[in-house]
């Protein structure tokens, strides 16, 4: 048989054949991201911490909170190295900012000390945890380029703080919206209010659609945006809709879409319900 030339090969194929790759490279990235030594898989506990020391399961030492931030104080032969040192006795890791956090290395675990919604917290993870070793990846959507479609960001005049709940009752987020973002599926006009992206200029939106609760996880998914161009011009791939953590474990504080985000259409692409879920919604909802 001859090998087909170069000048044979169908661009539309060739294309697409690229399309899929790219999209599996984006796939396992976010797979092994979750599934990492230390990621939201490897969490065992999300403990919640006022001006008592508590001491946890999980976790070295006696953790409090106060106005001068996060502190533990740490038995006789108990250790943690922060930030490449090893601190005894009492250490503080001072006020911390919102959706940020501070990873203490403890043995083979890392115990991160963050504030959600306002909340100090520490969220030991452990990478024997059950539901890290039990992980058999995330179902999908098969790729298809119809769900690549361009959109126009509009700036607002001053970013607008935005309220949304949280995957924990009672918790909220605030966000600085930037923008909105505009585009069309099948030729209904929609939108979407975006919130800052990782990274300068990118963007983040959070929204649920037609499949949501019944092939994809009920309570939120995520689409990062690129800068958009001068002009304003978008893209968002669907077929990246990602599951944000509190869709695999209860151990999360992810956000919920502003109400604006909930769309009425069916977007079929990205990641469908996680297994951990068994198929249902187990409750409502980066920081996470």
């Amino acid at each position: 048989m001859t090998e087909l030339s170069e000048k044979t090969v169908d661009p539309t194929t060739s294309d697409l054949q690229a399309f899929t790759q790219d999209w599996l490279d984006w796939y396992r990235g976010q797979e092994e991201r979750l599934a990492a030594p230390h990621g939201f898989l490897a969490i065992t506990g999300l403990h919640w911490l006022d001006d008592r020391p508590q001491r946890f399961p999980d976790a070295p030492g006696a953790w409090w909170t106060d106005a001068a931030g996060v502190a533990v104080t740490l038995d006789e032969g108990e250790e943690l190295v922060v930030d490449g040192t090893p601190v005894t006795g009492e250490h503080r890791f001072g006020v911390l900012p919102e959706r940020g956090g501070v990873n203490a290395v403890w043995g083979d675990a890392v115990i991160e000390v963050a504030k959600r919604g306002g909340h100090d917290i520490v969220r030991p993870r452990h990478p024997d945890a059950p539901l890290r070793t039990a992980f058999a990846g995330t179902p999908a959507y098969a790729p298809d380029p119809r769900w690549v479609v361009s959109g126009h960001y509009t700036a607002f005049d001053e970013p607008r703080p935005t309220t949304v709940g949280a995957a924990v009752e009672g918790l909220e987020h605030v966000y600085d919206a930037p923008g909105r973002v505009e585009f069309e599926l099948d030729g209904r006009p929609l939108a979407l209010t975006a919130f800052p992206g990782h990274g300068p200029g990118r963007l983040l939106v959070l929204f649920t659609d037609a499949t949501s609760g019944v092939t994809t996880y009920a309570a939120n998914r995520s689409l990062s945006l690129d800068a958009p161009a001068a002009d304003g011009t978008v893209v968002l791939d669907f077929n990246r809709a990602a599951n944000l953590p509190c869709a695999y474990t209860d151990l999360a504080t992810c956000p919920l879409p502003p109400a604006e985000n909930r769309l009425a259409v069916a977007i079929e692409a990205g990641l469908k319900t996680p297994r951990e879920r068994d198929g249902a919604d187990s409750g409502e909802g980066d920081g996470a």
